[in-house]
């Protein structure tokens, strides 16, 4: 799987430039082969994908027609994988070396197909992903408001955004963020992305061992 044409040209700059040589994108294929990678891990599990992510595959695998599923901030990659294994075309960016070599060591674990970019997303002037190139972008417990003109963007023509994060109600639960740069106040997901058609919008506290106070939102840009 090729991830490069997703990029912006010059993508790699979106790094410090001392930290340059850790930019190396890298893949992991079903036989097991990989290519140049930063880090390395034993770790050989990753968490359970969200409910939200799981519901919604299907329309995610329909949005792959129109270009990769995108998975912004990806961290150790409990979406990527469980993309991944459903077929779906998944490239994550972060910018944590440590993460991507952990869920590198997953994906050649469990023999799925991924791509995976280190780039700082936090970094002016912002997403290096190409206008358009997109057939839908998740993220999920990352919020920089910044950003959201350039995921706006990045959509192809009827392109689907499946995000879920933590809302203001999360501090009462005593875990997770309390900066509130980090967390929606009421309604801020739906409007953040109100250039989007809103397919489905919710906020609340899930249910659970651990519950968790989010804002979930799927939308789509429109297809012309």
């Amino acid at each position: 799987m090729a991830s490069s044409a997703i990029f912006r040209p010059g993508c790699r700059r979106w790094l410090p430039a001392s930290q340059a040589e850790l930019t190396v994108g890298w893949s992991v294929r079903r036989d097991g082969a990989r290519d140049a990678a930063s880090g390395s891990s034993s770790v050989s599990r990753t968490d359970s994908p969200s409910d939200f992510f799981v519901e919604h595959i299907e329309a995610l695998r329909a949005a792959a027609q129109a270009g990769p599923i995108v998975d912004l901030a990806c961290g150790r990659g409990r979406h990527m994988i469980a993309g991944a294994r459903a077929g779906l075309p998944m490239v994550g960016i972060d910018r944590n070396p440590g993460s991507l070599a952990e869920l590198r060591c997953v994906a050649q674990t469990q023999r799925v197909e991924l791509d995976a970019v280190r780039a700082d997303l936090e970094i002016t002037p912002g997403s290096p992903l190409k206008t358009g190139s997109c057939g839908a972008i998740v993220v999920f417990r990352y919020l920089h408001r910044p950003l959201v003109r350039s995921i706006c963007d990045a959509l192809a023509p009827g392109g689907l955004l499946l995000y879920e994060t933590f809302s203001t109600d999360q501090i009462e639960l005593g875990w997770g963020p309390s900066n509130p740069a980090f967390l929606l106040r009421a309604g801020e997901l739906a409007d953040l992305f109100a250039g989007l058609e809103i397919l489905e919008q919710w906020e609340g506290t899930t249910s659970g061992s651990r519950p968790e106070a989010v804002g979930r939102l799927l939308a789509r840009r429109a297809a012309s």
